[in-house]
């Protein structure tokens, strides 16, 4: 008797909208590239120019899918730790021989090509912080849990801070929206948005004597509402003594941490139009882009702020000004669209799994995405500060592409067994 060896790939369930959807924006992201650097008569197959480039990293991430859809769906569970401590271990490699570019020492140079670590610290911190949480018997209310887990997503952040990429650094903190997820208390959350909201005003209100003023006022409708219990009293002093102490820190912090080219952002976001041709060229720049492409664009390959350079790093950071300036109004939604619907069924992937580690790795890949989407978008029309991650997809960028790439392919093939899972764990 023959016996017939099955082909793995066709015994997957494999979630083919979510990879059509991968599909379509990372062409669309190959267009805006090549639209980027575009002169008269000029092709996309030219090797010269970065849509090139991308073309050879979209190859490589076609690989890159057929491996990971290949191996054993327990594999990523099995060595999650094992990949966690060698990207700790590149991380640490990257302050000591990393190239600098932009200001940030955070790539490794291999040959002739340049690779991001960071980028691919993500999935790694996925895979671990899944692998933990889906351990049997985990409890999310012990104090010992928690513990690990900030440190589980605070090592890359220190790493990915001494390579002096801030931006990157800050996306592991939607992690704790994963731990909120599966049970941790919102209070964190509340007060990581509390901190931000003071840390904002903070930067708005020159006179900080009116919200000292508005805290002591605060602090005594509380008192004199509420019972006088000596308790309540303590707590609520410590609590106007800790938001005064962070409306001290903010100088200090925007002053003395960080560094003049961050200062300028900041800067910017508070009022780009103080110094339009300095710290607030990057954002103007962008905001006319987009804004002068009205509803329908001025046209692919028509863009005259895109063509002529007006906007800076417009082929990774500011690459949705492209679509804003030739596609207009029409082309900025249908690109934010296919983000969103992505993004939800991901959610989806993510919700419908019987597998503890396939569902935080699955939120995890959602809260990853949505922070680049958000932050991306966000700072190109002045509602974030400029802090260079890129848009998932759609970037020029091999380490973003390959980064992304892996880190949603993992779940697809962990959702693609998920009918092998008897019962929800």
């Amino acid at each position: 008797m023959t016996l017939r060896r099955e082909d793995p790939i066709k015994t997957l369930s494999i979630d083919w909208l979510t990879v059509g959807l991968y599909f379509a924006i990372v062409f669309l992201g190959l267009l805006n590239i090549f639209a980027v650097t575009y002169e008269e008569g000029q092709s996309i197959f030219n090797v010269n120019l970065n849509s090139f480039r991308q073309l050879i990293f979209i190859a490589a991430s076609c690989l890159v899918i057929f491996v990971i859809l290949i191996i054993d769906r327990q594999f990523y569970e099995t060595v999650a730790y094992i990949i966690y401590g060698l990207m700790l271990f590149v991380l640490l490699l990257v302050p000591l021989f990393g190239k600098e570019v932009g200001g940030n020492r955070a790539w490794l140079e291999m040959g002739p090509f340049s690779l991001q670590p960071s980028e691919f610290a993500k999935f790694a911190t996925a895979l671990a912080v899944g692998k933990f949480i889906g351990t049997i018997g985990f409890k999310m209310d012990n104090m010992k849990n928690q513990a690990i887990l900030f440190i589980l997503i605070g090592a890359p952040m220190i790493l990915i801070l001494l390579q002096k990429d801030t931006g990157t650094a800050l996306v592991f903190t939607v992690f704790v929206v994963v731990f909120f997820r599966e049970g941790m208390s919102p209070f964190l959350i509340l007060v990581g948005i509390g901190a931000a909201v003071i840390f904002v005003l903070t930067l708005l209100v020159e006179n900080h004597i009116y919200l000292y003023t508005g805290i002591v006022a605060l602090w005594l409708a509380a008192i004199l509402m509420g019972r006088k219990k000596v308790k309540r009293i303590v707590l609520l002093t410590l609590g106007a003594i800790t938001i005064a102490g962070v409306i001290l820190s903010v100088d200090y912090i925007v002053t003395e941490v960080l560094r003049p080219h961050q200062q300028n952002r900041v800067k910017a976001l508070i009022n780009p139009d103080a110094d339009p041709k300095g710290f607030g060229w990057n954002v103007t720049q962008s905001k006319i882009a987009i804004g002068s492409g009205r509803f329908l664009g001025k046209g692919f390959l028509q863009g005259t702020q895109t063509k002529y350079d007006f906007v800076p790093e417009q082929s990774t950071d500011f690459i949705f000004c492209t679509i804003g300036e030739e596609h207009g109004w029409i082309g900025s939604f249908f690109t934010i669209s296919l983000f969103v619907a992505l993004m939800l069924r991901v959610i989806f992937l993510a919700e419908r799994q019987k597998h503890r580690f396939a569902r935080v790795y699955g939120y995890s890949v959602a809260c990853i995405f949505f922070f680049h989407f958000a932050v991306n978008i966000g700072m190109t029309i002045g509602l974030f500060p400029v802090i260079g991650i890129p848009l998932p997809f759609f970037s020029y960028g091999g380490s973003s592409l390959l980064g992304f790439t892996v880190l949603l392919f993992i779940l697809i093939k962990l959702d693609s067994h998920r009918m092998q899972v008897l019962q929800r764990l």
